[in-house]
């Protein structure tokens, strides 16, 4: 697998950001849907790493359901065992193989959900024998109205 450090993958993952504030600021500002600015994103991050698969809601490894082993954030019934099936907001890995580089939960600021489950699922997927991404960031869109759209994040 290509070795890309986190300097490479910040600076692309900024470079998305900034062409897509440059060019669909609007999204943000009309607070739409996260899975548009996600796909929208992921357009941008895909012209990044050229390489790569940049996938929304990849839920696959391989041909089987993507799942994690992950504390839930909620209460669990004590006979649910169960690993739970994910779906992260974007990927960037070589599909069907092991090779995974990147995994990024995102959230709206209009969202009231602090995000410490996608925390949970990003450190799981870096921790996972089955996934080992390299990376995981969560990121955060700023759409709340009176604001200027912006973009923020976090190594994981």
């Amino acid at each position: 697998m290509p070795n890309l450090d986190q300097r490479v993958i910040n600076e692309g993952v900024q470079r998305a950001a900034d062409i897509l504030l440059k060019h669909d600021s609007l999204l943000l500002e009309l607070d739409v849907n996260e899975r548009s600015i996600t796909h929208k994103f992921a357009e941008y991050l895909q012209a990044e790493f050229p390489e790569w698969h940049v996938d929304c809601e990849y839920n696959r490894r391989e041909n089987l359901p993507k799942v994690l082993q992950v504390a839930a954030a909620e209460p669990v019934r004590a006979d649910d065992t169960n690993a739970k099936t994910v779906y992260p907001d974007i990927i960037v890995h070589h599909r069907n193989t092991g090779e995974n580089l990147l995994v990024i939960e995102i959230k709206k600021s209009s969202n009231p959900d602090p995000g410490a489950w996608d925390r949970k699922k990003l450190e799981a997927f870096k921790e996972d024998d089955d996934y080992k991404y390299l990376y995981a960031i969560f990121l955060k869109f700023e759409t709340r109205k009176g604001k200027k759209p912006g973009v923020s994040w976090e190594f994981l």
